[in-house]
């Protein structure tokens, strides 16, 4: 055997698997589950206390590459997935050039065999992100393109959004929407509130989420596809996508833990870190996000990852919007979910692993004998604080910085390898 994992707890789901056992791996396979008593490995681990579960997967994450690599490359982000117990990530199409062509997919493509993870990217749903023309999706699809978004922005007229829709029924394109409305938000920098008074800074409206996210569902409902919905953070938002799905709308969403765990109130420093967009909103902005995360509304946790440097976020008014999440989410679910008894670890695998997959339909990942070996290890006892120089991402700007969180990966296998090992 390659790597035999020696009294951990293995959780997975979809297996109903919940027990402490010993997992070998060889091959690039999980070759057994069971007492691996007297099988020699070329590297045993006692994991006594630590959990297995499947590999992570973060359908959000901007790595910056091709055109912005002093912020992240393919290789820095890969390096942050894997310390966060993530296998697979979707990439966001707002590079430069923007993902439009085939020839850009394939750049990302090689890049991300190398990393030692499954790195897959989405193509922009309008050529350019220009939201004037749609882009060519056979020729995208055939690039291996599963996924279509203009996040950064939306698509403003809707009669084009339609269409992609409509194309995405016969195509099977997943249609993934950044639902803010540019014009209402006009120059806003945070939430619109008491908050963004005070400082007397312009806010952005939670009209500007609300509207776009109403507007995709009813787009979607028209024609029978689905949408998904990026990053939510309004109750407004919650209700109508709770709305829908009662009536039977194609429609699936996910949320940042910042924007279950962080109110508006982190503003108030005038610190650049905690911009992003959509902003962080009101403590009832949170709890409502919270209540669909456990109620089911809610499909998925991903992070938005999105780096910037030192320098951008120096400045809080000029700076760009976005932190990087990869190296936190899991330790921040867990704190804010496990370790109070809200949900249970199968739920958070549930959030992380299993239906970002489903939604995007990509194969399952488990942990049952003969399943390829991606697996995430973690010790959810071990607290550590967040030190924004110690992340692996190329940039530094994480909402958690300072943060003490209780749960930390150690290990991170895929393709039945070590890709990660904590220090």
């Amino acid at each position: 055997m390659e790597l035999i994992l020696k009294n951990i707890t293995a959780a997975d789901p979809q297996t109903g698997l919940h027990e402490v056992t010993d997992i070998a791996v060889d091959g690039g396979k999980i070759a057994k589950i069971g007492s691996c008593e007297g099988i020699s490995a070329d590297r045993v681990i006692d994991c006594t206390g630590l959990f297995a579960v499947p590999g992570l997967f973060d359908m959000h994450v901007h790595w910056r590459d091709p055109g912005f690599t002093h912020k992240e490359d393919i290789y820095t982000g890969a390096a942050a997935a894997k310390a966060g117990g993530v296998t697979g990530v979707l990439l966001m199409p707002n590079t430069r050039p923007p993902v439009d062509s085939p020839e850009t997919v394939e750049y990302i493509r090689q890049r991300g065999a190398e990393t030692g993870i499954n790195v897959y990217t989405s193509a922009c749903i309008t050529k350019g992100m220009a939201g004037q023309e749609l882009c060519d999706y056979d020729e995208l699809k055939k690039a291996g393109v599963f996924c279509i978004t203009d996040d950064g922005r939306p698509v403003e007229n809707a009669e084009l959004m339609r269409q992609a829709l409509e194309l995405s029924v016969k195509n099977g394109m997943c249609v993934s929407s950044h639902c803010e409305d540019l014009r209402i938000i006009n120059g806003g920098i945070i939430n619109k509130g008491k908050v963004s008074e005070e400082l007397g800074v312009k806010g952005m409206d939670r009209a500007s989420e609300d509207y776009i996210t109403a507007r995709e569902i009813a787009l979607a409902a028209s024609c029978g596809a689905h949408i998904h919905i990026c990053h939510v953070s309004t109750r407004g938002s919650v209700n109508i996508i709770r709305a829908a799905k009662k009536d039977g709308v194609r429609v699936t969403c996910e949320t940042a833990p910042h924007y279950f765990m962080y109110t508006d109130e982190k503003l108030r420093s005038r610190d650049a870190w905690y911009r992003m967009s959509p902003p962080l909103r009101t403590e009832d902005d949170r709890q409502a996000v919270e209540e669909a995360l456990l109620d089911g509304t809610i499909d998925a946790v991903i992070t938005d990852h999105a780096p910037h440097t030192a320098e951008e976020k120096a400045d809080f008014l000029k700076a760009p919007n976005g932190v990087v999440g990869l190296e936190t989410s899991l330790a921040a679910t867990l704190t804010h979910f496990y370790h109070t008894g809200k949900c249970t670890v199968e739920d958070i695998v549930r959030l992380m692993a299993v239906r970002p997959r489903e939604i995007l339909g990509l194969p399952a990942v488990k942990i049952a004998e003969g399943e390829s070996a991606e697996m995430c290890i973690f010790d959810p006892e071990c607290k550590w604080t967040v030190d924004p120089e110690k992340l692996h991402s190329k940039s530094k700007n994480t909402v958690f910085k300072g943060e003490t969180f209780k749960g930390r990966v150690l290990y991170t296998v895929c393709g039945g390898k070590l890709v990660y090992e904590a220090e």
